[in-house]
């Protein structure tokens, strides 16, 4: 499928995705395999798509037919069930080649995660399969005008053997992708659902409204609902993944820093390219190579420690989770690997951020031009890590090893 341009307030609902038959891949192995293969493919007209705002309609498809969308179905369902680590540097990889192409499948694998804990056998035989089988899960969970992040106001209606769900959604990433969209809402009771609503529903409409500085082509605009049917076996009670502790909120926090890893990753490597073959010396240095000057060689040297710093924390927060998911999961155990994906996501946050601005400071002012989009890196850390402020981060870092305080259970730490 070809790209289409991103355009302010368009409805897209009638320009549903193909539905593309899709590898089923083996191991981690042929999972990390597929991951450098499409980043070598979506890295040539990354910036390009960036600047025209043009959606990565083929680099999703062929994300899908490449089968890394059900490299998390557990393998009693017929998929890999690949590791923490390898989920995790396969959004790297992907990330540091386009993170919007590694942004739009997040919710994917979250909703993945939820469902070993909260749905039946049967909810999560029939959701697993479609995956398998090509399906994408977009997300239509955050709401705007809200109290908070986790207050709903979309309402879910029982009606006769089935459901009506009924609300507006905002940060919808994934959705206009998706052939499935997972709608978080309140039941007649009170208690939080989570309905997947087929894409093409009656009442279902997707507009593409993001206009982001950043990560400008994921699409994370409105889903609206209008007395949308759901078939009540694809009402999910996730309400009751309260009941006990889980890895949830670690889980989508690590994919979260994979892709910060990747940005930052791109960002540091096209500033050694630039410094490498455009940059002039500053005059003061009285060199005859940009990349002979000591502050910048300096200055390349503590990117690359921070980088690789936080790239260990990130690996060792996947084996953390890998860890804590191999037996059953008590509070303490879901604290630790809470605790863990934070230590990682605080460093992901800081050097994706400052990558950025380091690129442009090295570079120069040749590097502010237009023609070469350098500006895309910052940008990109800049919106995604806005997602759930690192400050809380080291709150609950420094909480826990102070005081022994269990972080908070929700899919922000």
């Amino acid at each position: 499928m070809s790209s289409q341009a991103n355009s302010p307030s368009r409805s897209i609902n009638d320009h549903s995705p193909a539905l593309l038959p899709a590898a089923v891949l083996r191991d981690d192995a042929q999972a990390l395999q597929a991951a450098r293969e499409l980043a070598d493919v979506a890295r040539a007209q990354a910036s390009q798509r960036d600047q025209q705002r043009q959606l990565p309609w083929a680099e999703i498809e062929r994300f899908t037919q490449s089968g890394l969308g059900s490299i998390t179905v557990p393998k009693a369902f017929g998929g890999p069930g690949v590791s923490f680590v390898t989920l995790a540097e396969v959004f790297r990889l992907i990330s540091a080649a386009d993170p919007a192409l590694g942004q739009i499948p997040q919710n994917q694998f979250g909703l993945l995660h939820l469902l070993r804990d909260t749905a039946t056998q049967a909810q999560q035989a029939r959701l697993y399969r479609s995956v398998l089988d090509g399906w994408r899960i977009g997300n239509a969970g955050p709401e705007r005008g809200t109290k908070d992040t986790l207050t709903l106001k979309a309402r879910l209606t029982r009606e006769g053997d089935g459901y009506r769900v009924t609300g507006e959604k905002f940060y919808s990433t994934g959705a206009l992708f998706a052939h499935w969209v997972a709608v978080k809402a309140l039941d007649d009771e009170g208690r939080q659902r989570l309905a997947f609503v087929r894409r093409g529903s009656a009442g279902l409409r997707i507009v593409d409204d993001w206009s982001g500085f950043g990560q400008r082509t994921t699409a994370s605009g409105t889903v609206l609902l209008d007395r949308v049917a759901v078939d009540a076996e694809l009402v999910i009670d996730n309400w009751r993944q309260a009941e006990r502790p889980n890895i949830q909120g670690a889980v989508s926090q690590l994919i979260q820093a994979a892709i910060d890893a990747g940005i930052a990753e791109a960002a540091i490597e096209d500033a050694i390219d630039f410094v490498r073959h455009k940059a002039r010396p500053w005059i003061d240095a009285k060199v005859e190579r940009a990349s002979d000057d000591p502050y910048v060689i300096a200055d390349i040297g503590r990117l690359k420690l921070e980088l690789h710093a936080a790239e260990a924390l990130l690996r060792r927060a996947a084996q953390v989770l890998d860890a804590v998911d191999a037996a059953p999961i008590d509070a303490a155990a879901a604290a630790r690997a809470s605790i863990a994906v934070a230590e990682a996501k605080a460093l992901t946050t800081e050097i994706a951020l400052q990558a950025g601005e380091k690129l442009l400071e090295l570079a120069g002012s040749r590097a502010s031009l237009a023609e070469f989009n350098l500006d895309r890196h910052w940008r990109n850390a800049r919106v995604h890590t806005l997602h759930d402020p690192v400050r809380w981060k080291y709150h609950a870092v420094g909480a826990y090893h102070l005081n022994g305080t269990l972080p908070a259970r929700h899919s922000w730490i």
